[in-house]
C-alpha cells in the first residue's frame, strides 16, 4: 500500500480531482447505506439534495488527494486570516485549532506546521490511529514531517496535547468526530442530539488556550487550497456542557459556509463504540 500510495502521490492534483470525483460517484451509487445517510444528514441541516450534490465529488476528492499530500511535492495554499492566528500565538497560552470534517482538513495541519513552526514550534494533531496494520504503517510514515507531531487518542496523547498548549504550541483537532463511548455527551448537531467529544472543550477549559476554526478550502481544477481561519463567534463558556454544545454550533457556522464540501456521509450520529 505504502508503494501504490507513493506512486500515486507524483501525479498532478488536478487529475487527482478528477479521479477522485468520479470514484466519489462510483461509491454513492453502489451503497444504499451511504445514499440513505448522506440524504439524512444534508436534509436534517436544511439542505435539499441539488446544494450538496457536489460534496459527493469532494468526498472522492479527499481520498484520491491524500497520497499527494503526504507524500507528493506541495500544493499551492493560501491564507485567510492569518491575523487571528498571529494573536493567537501572540496570547502566549497555546492554540486549538478545531475543524470539523469540511473540505480537505489534511492540509490545514500541514499549512500550519509550514507557516509557523519555525517561530512558534510544532502543531500536535489528534488521530485515531488505523485498525489494519498496513494502513497504520502509511499513516505514520506520512506524517513524519517537520513541524507536524502526531498525538494518538490515548490518555497519553491527551497528556502530550496538554503539554504543547502549556508550552505555548498549538494542537488541531476535528470535534465533530464521534468518540468513544464514555468521552463524551449527546448535544444537538443541526437540531438532533448527536455524541460529542468533550475533549476539545476541556483542552480549552483547563489550559485557558485560544481557541481559533479552521478548514482548506478545496480550490476548483486542481489550483490548490484556501485555508481559511475563524474567532469564535462568542468567548468560549466557562463550563463543561455550554461549552460543548458552542462548539458544535461553531461547527455548524463553519459548514454552512461551504456545505458543498462537507462529508454528509458520515456517521455524526451513530452510537459510540464501547471502550476509551
Amino acid at each position: 500500500m505504502l508503494a501504490l500510495y507513493r506512486l500515486v502521490s507524483g501525479w498532478p492534483l488536478g487529475l487527482l480531482h478528477a479521479v477522485g470525483a468520479a470514484l466519489g460517484w462510483l461509491a454513492w451509487l453502489a451503497s444504499p447505506t451511504y445514499r440513505r445517510r448522506f440524504a439524512e444528514n444534508s436534509s436534517r441541516a436544511g439542505y435539499p439534495f441539488a446544494q450538496v450534490r457536489a460534496a459527493i465529488a469532494h468526498a472522492g476528492r479527499m481520498a484520491t488527494e491524500t497520497p499527494r499530500l503526504w507524500f507528493g511535492p506541495p500544493v499551492p495554499v493560501r491564507w485567510e486570516g492569518t491575523e487571528l492566528v498571529d494573536a493567537a500565538y501572540a496570547a502566549r497560552r497555546g492554540v486549538v485549532f478545531l475543524t470539523p470534517h469540511l473540505g480537505c482538513f489534511e492540509i490545514t495541519a500541514q499549512a500550519v506546521a509550514a507557516r509557523y513552526h519555525a517561530e512558534h514550534g510544532p502543531i500536535t494533531v489528534l488521530y485515531r490511529p488505523a485498525r489494519q496494520p498496513r494502513l497504520a504503517a502509511v499513516v505514520e510514515s506520512a506524517r513524519q514531517r517537520e513541524g507536524l507531531q502526531t498525538a494518538p487518542t490515548t490518555l497519553a496523547g491527551v497528556r502530550q496535547m496538554i503539554k504543547a498548549l502549556r508550552a505555548g504550541q498549538a494542537v488541531g483537532l476535528l470535534p465533530d468526530q464521534v468518540p468513544p463511548e464514555g468521552m463524551g455527551l449527546w448535544t444537538p448537531f443541526f437540531g438532533q442530539d448527536a455524541y460529542t467529544m468533550t475533549l476539545a472543550a476541556r483542552l480549552l477549559l483547563q489550559t485557558g488556550a485560544s481557541p481559533l476554526l479552521i478548514w482548506g478550502e478545496r480550490l476548483a481544477r486542481g489550483h490548490g487550497f484556501c485555508v481559511h481561519v475563524r474567532a469564535l463567534a462568542e468567548p468560549l463558556a466557562g463550563e463543561l456542557e455550554p461549552a460543548v454544545a458552542q462548539i458544535n454550533r461553531e461547527m455548524e457556522r463553519l459548514i454552512r459556509e461551504c456545505p458543498q464540501q462537507y462529508l454528509w456521509g458520515y456517521g455524526r450520529y451513530k452510537t459510540p463504540r464501547s471502550g476509551a
